[in-house]
């Protein structure tokens, strides 16, 4: 170990296709105590069944055993743990390919799998008994899907890692655990928490909530990238837990990004609802969190406090929603509005029924064209057409019938790739279910033990908010400049929800931040959030406003034929509005000479 005060855990993976040397860059690059990586999404469970349904074998993230091969006798050699949810929905046989290498290098490794998280006879039993698994944001009864799920998972926490570590596993494989568990379990297993040390364990979450997502904790996806340093290749983050819960966010000397109070408080933002961030071993409030720049690239995060762990754990149905397909026009030089029209007109003649007989159907027209174009980039614009449908025949079919119209339509037609047969979409049905169901199970050396539920203690008095001050107006004169000129912006999905986070630069910015973060505004400004609910919420220590917009991105990310499926460009969207924001707050050179200055006593 690194220090008998702290224990140094390295993230590799943020998703299921991050960067295949991570894992070597972060064992090579200096000293660390655990190997982890987040390779799970709701996406990408999606995925592993598609993969599942094909081989009875597969079903897990192959880029992990990959990773694996080229550290695992390293790892053995320097102590170093390793735990990855990378096994999805077949954790044992994850586990099998890691037993594969270490024969193969000669190595003996104690491997343990951690499961239990399969909740799908569960799921189906309470159904069968009257529970509707109403939909966690809509309330939506699962029944009116009018299908049985594919497979249903239960995210569980990170005692099962723990209990695994302390039974002498070198490495822990498990299926559907929270994306913070993987951190939580060895900085547990390390000092020797007990299940109802709540600030400390909550402590952990806010740690592995930062790190669990790779390179956006050290300047990737941030908002203000263009004063980070060697972003052609970020350097990922490690967390330097301590007993007390509190930890040092940093990265390998040496290595691309940086790491700052706004890097961390942007991945902090990232995905979450509000500040009561729920896991299955501690609620975490994100509402208490401190940071501190203590030197170059290191952040403390201190003082989270904890509630004890809900009774309810999240559980994600997936179930088959059709199949889905598209095809995009180039259009170029004049009249393209014309040329759009007569490109759909002749597709839609085309196929029986028209766009009517699709179950979905989505048109967008990118438009990069210019007066009197330099170049021929300058001269074209892109029509997509998108469409869903149950029937796999009319979906593969449709690019088929969009190429028919090639040499009859608009002059210059030409798409942007060949037909494709389409591909199958899954549907993420979010819902509740008790805890108590759900005990974790340890495989390790053909033993099995059972690893119960977080404790709960429902008569908890709730940890107060943090008090907030009223907004005051701020005097003086104001520009009409884009948001992202004082405010950084995160945005990302939780199943049909988009979630956005926007900080601050300043006391000061903050307090006018809040002076206009309400629902009508942000209903104004995000146009395709109008019919929407808005969940707003506050995190004042962290400078900080955040709305989940519920049911923005439809039935979820897999299902989703917008351009950006996953809301991960929608907090860059709002950055890019133009408000009346105080020259008091702007940049010096912004303050200096305002284009658009509006003379005006308050915003």
């Amino acid at each position: 170990m690194s220090t008998p005060h702290s224990l140094r855990i390295a993230n590799c993976s943020g998703f299921f296709g991050d960067r295949l040397a991570a894992a070597h860059e972060m064992v090579d690059g200096g000293v660390i105590d655990v190997l982890t990586g987040d390779w799970l999404a709701e996406l990408t469970m999606g995925v592993l069944v598609k993969q599942r349904n094909r081989a009875r074998d597969a079903g897990f993230a192959r880029t992990f055993v990959h990773q694996l091969d080229e550290v695992l006798a390293t790892c053995l050699d320097r102590d170093i743990k390793i735990i990855s949810n990378a096994g999805g929905l077949n954790p044992h046989a994850c586990a099998a390919q890691i037993v594969d290498i270490a024969e193969r290098i000669g190595r003996t490794v104690r491997i343990a799998v951690v499961d239990g998280d399969d909740a799908t006879q569960a799921f189906s039993d309470a159904r069968r008994s009257g529970w509707d698994a109403p939909h966690l944001d809509t309330g939506q009864s699962f029944s009116e899907l009018g299908q049985d799920p594919e497979v249903v998972n239960a995210y569980l926490g990170g005692w099962g890692i723990k209990e695994a570590l302390d039974a002498g596993a070198d490495v822990v494989i498990t299926g559907r655990v929270t994306d913070a568990a993987i951190i939580l379990g060895p900085a547990a297993w390390h000092f020797g928490w007990s299940r109802t040390d709540w600030d400390p364990l909550a402590g952990a979450v806010a740690a592995g909530h930062v790190i669990e997502c790779g390179a956006q904790a050290t300047g990737g996806n941030f908002s203000f990238f263009g004063e980070v340093a060697e972003m052609d290749h970020v350097g990922f983050p490690i967390a330097e837990i301590s007993a007390d819960g509190s930890s040092v966010i940093t990265k390998h000397q040496g290595t691309g990004g940086q790491v700052t109070v706004e890097t961390v408080t942007a991945q902090l933002l990232y995905e979450i609802d509000g500040p009561q961030y729920a896991n299955p071993d501690v609620i975490a409030r994100l509402d208490t969190i401190r940071l501190e720049q203590l030197g170059t690239d290191r952040v403390q995060i201190s003082s989270v406090r904890g509630e004890p762990a809900p009774a309810t754990v999240k559980v994600g149905a997936l179930v088959s929603g059709g199949w889905r397909n598209e095809v995009t026009f180039v259009l170029t030089g004049t009249n393209i509005d014309a040329k759009a029209d007569l490109a759909q007109r002749a597709l839609w003649a085309t196929i029986p029924g028209g766009q009517h007989s699709f179950r979905h159907v989505v048109t967008r027209v990118l438009r990069a064209d210019r007066p009197d174009p330099s170049t021929m980039t300058e001269a074209v614009a892109l029509l997509t057409i998108a469409v869903t449908d149950p029937s796999r025949e009319k979906v593969h079919a449709f690019p088929r019938a969009a190429i028919e119209t090639g040499l009859a339509s608009y002059p210059g037609l030409y798409f942007t790739a060949p037909p494709t047969p389409g591909s199958e979409i899954t549907v993420f049905w979010p819902t509740l279910m008790a805890a108590e169901i759900f005990p974790q199970r340890i495989t390790l050396s053909g033993n099995i033990i059972e690893v119960p539920p977080a404790p709960t203690s429902p008569d908890a008095s709730p940890i107060a908010p943090p008090t907030s001050t009223p907004v005051e107006p701020i005097p003086g004169p104001t520009a009409r400049l884009p948001l992202g000129t004082v405010l950084g912006a995160r945005s990302g999905d939780k199943a049909g929800n988009a979630t956005l986070g926007v900080w601050a630069r300043s006391d000061d910015a903050h307090r006018w931040l809040r002076s206009w973060w309400t629902e009508d505004t942000l209903r104004d400004m995000i146009p395709e959030a109008a019919d929407c609910n808005l969940r707003m919420w506050e995190l004042p220590h962290l400078r900080a406003c955040g709305v989940t917009i519920v049911g923005l991105l439809g039935r979820g990310v897999a299902a989703n034929l917008d351009l950006d499926s996953q809301g991960k460009g929608l907090g860059e969207y709002l950055r890019a509005k133009h408000l009346d924001i105080p020259t008091a707050l702007l940049p010096p050179l912004e303050a200096q000479t305002p284009a658009n200055l509006i003379a005006t006593e308050a915003v």
